[in-house]
């Protein structure tokens, strides 16, 4: 996240620089496989100079905090402009307050000493914050569930943890709820026909469940969803970015996804949850895919 903050203030020299073969061949990233590129401003600038354009919104459904994670507030920030606009105008009044990244990255790699203070400092900060009224919702399936996940491991306040856990929903589970509720309905979406294909990410398929993002797919009442009979689409993290295992994660990503995918037609629009999914969706097929959260955007009357 260090050289994220660095590179962000000058994203168009940094994605230029991290492209290159050298910079590729320094980081051990196979050469074939391209780099996620930087925005060009971060999701909290944006939200920054945007905010008071929400301010006097009517947020009559109730208020949640909005978790940027690493991934969303450097990369994805369009994904994150989505879920923030698309919460405001159904009526959600969306806290966004400083914390730390999820610790995602660091626990993937076994850098758990590291992972605990940043996990200590979210769980210090939510608590108190977030409760069954005002739940904490998040973009990235593998930043958010980690609250459901190794939070409950690594925190020193394991109350405090649980606590926080038990009002901790991916995106998707957050509008199904609420959908159920009566509160999201589908008259608040187009009427179009379209078809949309589901990639489950990995991570919540194991913590959570595809079948809320199939529910809110499902809002517009003329979007004809399923989900694509998928396993892992073979970047699992940084995994598919390592030169040793570049070869492998592109064969995983064959086994079961590409050929599916390649063989879909230009306008059926392909959904998935995970950055790393996408990034490995436009790797190995050339098709662009998007957050479940900016189709629905898009679908918003």
């Amino acid at each position: 996240v260090k050289y994220n903050k660095v590179g962000s203030r000058f994203p168009k020299l940094t994605n230029a620089l991290l492209n290159t073969g050298i910079s590729k061949s320094i980081m051990g990233i196979a050469p074939e496989r391209s780099i996620p590129k930087l925005a060009s401003i971060t999701f909290r600038k944006w939200y920054s100079i945007n905010k008071a354009n929400y301010k006097n919104n009517e947020f009559d459904k109730g208020e949640l905090y909005l978790f940027i994670d690493e991934f969303t507030n450097y990369y994805d920030v369009q994904v994150g402009i989505d879920a923030f606009v698309l919460l405001s105008e159904l009526g959600y009044k969306v806290n966004i307050v400083d914390h730390e990244e999820s610790g995602r990255s660091l626990i993937s790699k076994g850098f758990l000493d590291e992972a605990k203070e940043i996990i200590d400092k979210n769980v210090s900060i939510f608590n108190g914050l977030v409760s069954e009224k005002i739940p904490l919702i998040g973009i990235e399936p593998s930043a958010i569930l980690s609250f459901r996940d190794e939070y409950l491991r690594l925190a020193n306040n394991k109350t405090d943890a649980q606590n926080i856990a038990q009002n901790t929903f991916t995106f998707e589970e957050f509008i199904k709820q609420e959908s159920l509720r009566g509160k999201i309905k589908e008259n608040q979406f187009t009427n179009e026909d379209r078809t949309v294909k589901i990639h489950g990410h990995c991570h919540q398929k194991a913590l959570s469940s595809t079948e809320p993002t199939f529910a809110l797919l499902n809002l517009p009442k003329n979007y004809k969803v399923s989900i694509i009979n998928s396993g892992c689409c073979g970047m699992a993290g940084s995994f598919g970015y390592e030169k040793e295992h570049y070869q492998i994660s592109m064969q995983i990503g064959e086994d079961t996804l590409f050929s599916k995918i390649i063989n879909m037609s230009e306008d059926v629009l392909i959904a998935a949850s995970g950055t790393s999914c996408r990034h490995q969706i436009m790797d190995g097929t050339n098709r662009q895919s998007q957050h479940p959260i900016s189709i629905l955007r898009e679908a918003l009357i």
